[in-house]
C-alpha cells in the first residue's frame, strides 16, 4: 500500500509504503528510507519507535528508523584520507562527523523503484562531493516481509570513483510498548567491543569480560554503571556472500522476541539515554523520553576511515557494496 505521509519543510512529498506477509507488517517512509512502523499479529503497538508527522523526523526524531550515512556513526575530526587525498566532511557533532553530517541519507527523499504487497525497492543518487564524500553513487534499498514474521533489508551501492560507504539502519526498538525499554533482555554474542574517548571515537578494541558491554549471557540495559553507545565486534570482516552473522536477540517481558542477523561485522548499541521527542509525540501518542528504546545498528566499526585495523569502509570504482540484515520476530 502506498499513501501520502506529508511534506517536508521545503515542500518535498513523503510517502508511506506498507508491506505485509504472514503475521508481520512494516511501513517504510521515502524520507530517509525510514523503517517507520513494525507490527506483529497479537501485539497492540509498534515494535519500533516512530512519529506521526514529518516534522518530527526533521527534528528530534531525525535518525529514528532512517538509513544513516553515507558513513554511519562517527568520523573523527570530520576528516579522512582516501588515496592520499584528505577529505573534509560536515562536523555536526562538535568536531566529529556523525551519520554523514547534517545532510546525510536521513534527510533525502528516496525514489520508489518498485512496490508489491510484500516488497519495496527504493533508490537514491548522490552526486560527487555531497557532504564531502567523493564520487557519484547510486544506492538501492530493498525491504521485504516474509512469512511468518521476517523483515529483510538489502542495501547496495555502486560508485564511479573510489569512495567511503558504511550504511546503517538506525531503528529504535521497544518490544513491550513501555515508556522505557530498560527491562528487555538483550543478548549479543560479541566477545569484544570498541572503547571510546570523550568524543565517542574508538580508542582500540577490548575484551567485554567484566564490563558493562558483556551481553553474552543476556541482560537488560537498565542498571549499568556506564551509558551504552558503543560498537560490539561481531567479526573482523563482513560476512561472505550467502552467510549472515548472528548480531543479537532482544526479548521483551511480553514474550515478543526479535533476532537480528546481518552481513555486517559490527553492531552499534545505543541506550537512547538522551532522547526527548517533545513536543512531538511518538506512535504511542506520547513524547519519547530517555531510554525509550534501544538502537541496534548493524554496520562497519565506527571511525573506520581513520582506523586501518578496522573493517574497511572503502568502496572502489566498479565494485558493489552490499549489506543484508534480517529481523525475525516471534511471540510466545
Amino acid at each position: 500500500m502506498r499513501t501520502s505521509f506529508g511534506k517536508t519543510r521545503d515542500g518535498r512529498t513523503v510517502e508511506a509504503l506498507t508491506l505485509h506477509a504472514g503475521d508481520l507488517s512494516a511501513t517504510i517512509l521515502t524520507l530517509g528510507a525510514t523503517l517507520h512502523d513494525v507490527r506483529l499479529k497479537g501485539v497492540d503497538h509498534s515494535l519500533t519507535l516512530g512519529a506521526r508527522e514529518v516534522a518530527a523526523y526533521e527534528g528530534p526524531l531525525a535518525y529514528f528508523g532512517a538509513l544513516v550515512g553515507p558513513v554511519a556513526n562517527r568520523i573523527a575530526g570530520a576528516t579522512a584520507t582516501l588515496n592520499g587525498r584528505e577529505l573534509t566532511f560536515d562536523a555536526n557533532e562538535g568536531t566529529t562527523c556523525l551519520h554523514g553530517g547534517r545532510e546525510g541519507l536521513h534527510t533525502e527523499i528516496w525514489a520508489v523503484e518498485s512496490l508489491t504487497k510484500s516488497e519495496a525497492v527504493l533508490t537514491l543518487d548522490l552526486e560527487d562531493g555531497k557532504g564531502g564524500f567523493p564520487a557519484n553513487r547510486r544506492l538501492r534499498a530493498r525491504f521485504s516481509v516474509d512469512a511468518p514474521a521476517h523483515l529483510r533489508m538489502v542495501i547496495e551501492a555502486e560508485t564511479d570513483g573510489d569512495t567511503l560507504i558504511n550504511i546503517a539502519n538506525h531503528s529504535y526498538w521497544n518490544l513491550d510498548g513501555h515508556a522505557s525499554a530498560d527491562t528487555a533482555t538483550l543478548t549479543i554474542p560479541a566477545d569484544r567491543y570498541t572503547p571510546v574517548d570523550e568524543a565517542n571515537i574508538p580508542t582500540g578494541v577490548a575484551d567485554v569480560t567484566g564490563t558493562d558491554f558483556d551481553f553474552r549471557a543476556g541482560r537488560g540495559l537498565g542498571g549499568t554503571t556506564a551509558r551504552v553507545d558503543h560498537n560490539l565486534c561481531l567479526a573482523d570482516t563482513p560476512a561472505e556472500s550467502g552467510t549472515l552473522y548472528h548480531a543479537c536477540t532482544l526479548t521483551g517481558q511480553n514474550g515478543v522476541s526479535m533476532r537480528i542477523d546481518t552481513t555486517e561485522p559490527g553492531l552499534q548499541v545505543y541506550d537512547a539515554g538522551e532522547q526527548n521527542s517533545a513536543p512531538f509525540v511518538g506512535l504511542n501518542g506520547k513524547p519519547y523520553g530517555p531510554f525509550c528504546g534501544v538502537a541496534l545498528e548493524p554496520q562497519r566499526w565506527p571511525d573506520g576511515p581513520n582506523q586501518p585495523d578496522f573493517p574497511s569502509c572503502v568502496l572502489r570504482a566498479g565494485e558493489t557494496y552490499r549489506q543484508e540484515t534480517v529481523w525475525s520476530f516471534t511471540r510466545v
